[in-house]
């Protein structure tokens, strides 16, 4: 869908945890430049239902919460949903259709979304017929994945003439994230707990491998093995967040690994370290190749504002692109939308 240049980009917010809230509201910030309109939102938590976006989110909105996505879908015609709901692909598929039925491209933040087509084939098939028959894109975006073990390294090597491997390193402290994201890795969990989770399924980083097929995919290189491990990080000491706190000998986080080979040896490697009470943060990109690219944020890049924003930034380009179940290497380079300077009232 190529939006009306003249108009207002009409946005859904679909799901108000903490990813959804801080999404609306740079929404509605970024809406005093005229480029975006906040015309609807959606969650099915009681405690937001029927209540303004602005009591929700701490801005300035009329917009009323609703739990009835068809009806919301139906009644603003949305050029674009931003989806904020859950990490797994099969639970949000019916959503992901409620609103390519709708008429509306999709930015999601489900970190199985993107790059589906090997995990979920079938879902990645239907959501991609159903999106170019309505004539609207949809991409799963984020920090990671999105951006900072798989968008970042591929964008690293943009001046290189050969690249023989590429090494991304990500060592976050979860301590200082949302208290959802301390669950999800296991803070303050057993070492035994954490087995049985990670045996269950569904438990710690989710997109890890959606990233690592990110990266091959935009090299062009073929997957002829792949490893991947999930490992618990024990604290040594007592470490306190916010929200709990982890006795030494309990799960502090989790160390995640995935690696691709060629030939037998090792060309792509990803290391997550995300832990409660992690030193020195850092994501962490090197490149072998000529020339070779040595690129590290240090302090890390932090993912709740950096998802956020892939979220946002994401919409001119999903907004003008092809329709169809896209990925992060169909579409431009990513970056800030609107930033404050363009829309800033002069004094």
């Amino acid at each position: 869908m190529v939006a009306d240049k003249k108009a207002p980009i009409r946005v859904v917010q679909y799901g108000l945890g903490p990813i959804g809230i801080g999404a609306a509201k740079l929404v509605l910030e970024k809406a005093r430049s005229g480029r975006l309109e906040l015309v609807g939102a959606i969650d099915i938590d009681p405690a937001k239902v029927n209540k303004t976006v602005g009591e929700v989110v701490g801005a300035s909105s009329d917009v009323v919460v609703s739990s009835d996505a068809e009806k919301v879908l139906a009644e603003v015609q949305p050029d674009l949903v931003i989806h904020t709901t859950s990490s797994f692909l099969p639970q949000v598929e019916e959503q992901l259709i409620q609103c390519i039925r709708a008429g509306a491209s999709v930015i999601s933040s489900t970190e199985e979304l993107p790059y589906p087509f090997d995990r979920h084939p079938g879902i990645a098939k239907n959501l991609d017929t159903l999106s170019k028959k309505n004539g609207v894109a949809v991409i799963g975006t984020g920090v990671n994945p999105g951006y900072a073990m798989d968008v970042l390294a591929l964008v690293a090597t943009g001046i290189c003439t050969d690249v023989r491997s590429v090494t991304v390193t990500r060592r976050v402290d979860a301590g200082l994230r949302r208290l959802p994201l301390q669950r999800k890795v296991g803070a303050g969990i057993t070492v035994d707990e954490f087995n049985e989770r990670h045996e269950r399924g569904g438990f710690g980083h989710i997109g890890l491998v959606e990233s690592l097929r990110l990266v091959m995919h935009g090299l062009g290189w073929p997957i002829e093995k792949m490893s991947e491990s999930l490992r618990p990080v024990v604290a040594e000491s007592e470490v306190r967040t916010p929200y709990l706190t982890v006795p030494p000998g309990r799960v502090a986080g989790i160390k995640h690994t995935a690696k691709a080979y060629m030939d037998g040896h090792i060309v792509v490697s990803l290391d997550l370290m995300m832990y409660v009470g992690a030193s020195d943060p850092v994501d962490h990109v090197v490149v072998e190749g000529d020339p070779p690219i040595d690129l590290a944020v240090q302090g890390g890049i932090f993912g709740d504002t950096a998802t956020v924003g892939a979220l946002v930034n994401a919409i001119p380009q999903v907004i003008n692109a092809l329709p169809g179940l896209r990925i992060a290497t169909d579409l431009p380079v990513p970056r800030c939308f609107l930033p404050r300077i363009s829309y800033r009232t002069r004094s």
